[in-house]
């Protein structure tokens, strides 16, 4: 009896996309890897060419792929190989997102501005104003993301110092590489967006004035809202390139 080739399921690019996210967080593809072939991915998944290319492109968005033109598709380097912290560890063995990140942040750099406008001393003032001033330098300057990322990761950081709660910091501080990979997408992804940067400009000289001001639950709430507003701002971009991915297979008769 001959036996017959098993089924393709109708597969969602969501699940695509975290099923190779798995793969990228338990190892099986690593930082800088080149992902195999559209081929074998549709074949090893056992979903259709278009699933596929929509998950691949949810994970560009993501900033868990990068994709070089002539070259393919290469796992991103979003967690320094260097770095060892248990915690991480475990994060990646399962299957973490970036949304998931964020509303880590979102839940902990609440607390924490809270706390920083309540116990906040005039040095952690200063301190705070000038990682702010900074960020907005370098950013008039038109400097390299990565310096605009880790100054944005600075001045949140310093916020977070100035809550005087050890175990809070402690506990941001194990994140600490997973927090700036946040900032990496948002930087990456938003600020060439003329209305997404002035948006998020906005939330941050509002989260330093409410925190230096000690207005404690006006900081709160301009952390939560600015976490949130880049989350919701990430998916907004993510359903646009899925559209636009779409239309292009529409065309192209896929």
């Amino acid at each position: 009896m001959k036996m017959q080739e098993p089924k393709r399921l109708e597969v969602t690019a969501e699940l695509v996309a975290q099923r190779i996210e798995t793969f990228i967080m338990d190892g099986v593809l690593k930082p800088g890897q080149v992902l195999p072939s559209e081929r074998q991915l549709t074949q090893r998944l056992a979903v259709s060419r278009s699933a596929l290319r929509e998950g691949l492109q949810i994970l560009r968005v993501r900033g868990l792929i990068e994709t070089r033109h002539g070259k393919g598709s290469f796992v991103a380097n979003l967690i320094d190989a260097a770095v060892s912290k248990p915690l991480e560890h475990l994060l990646q063995a399962q299957g973490r997102t970036l949304y998931d990140l964020l509303e880590v942040r979102e839940l902990l750099e609440s607390e924490a501005a809270q706390l920083a406008a309540s116990r906040g001393t005039e040095a952690d003032h200063i301190m705070i104003r000038r990682r702010f001033q900074e960020l907005e330098h370098l950013q008039m300057q038109d400097a390299a993301p990565e310096q605009v990322a880790r100054a944005d990761h600075a001045f949140h950081a310093a916020i977070c110092e100035a809550s005087h709660n050890p175990v809070l910091v402690h506990m941001i501080s194990l994140f600490n590489d997973l927090m700036l990979s946040t900032v990496r997408v948002s930087v990456q992804h938003l600020y060439p967006d003329h209305d997404s940067k002035r948006r998020l400009d906005r939330q941050h000289a509002r989260l330093c004035n409410a925190v230096t001001q000690g207005q404690a639950d006006l900081a709160r709430r301009a952390a939560k809202e600015h976490i949130d507003g880049i989350r919701r701002q990430l998916q907004e971009l993510e359903a646009k390139q899925l559209r636009l991915e779409h239309a292009r297979q529409r065309l192209n008769g896929l």
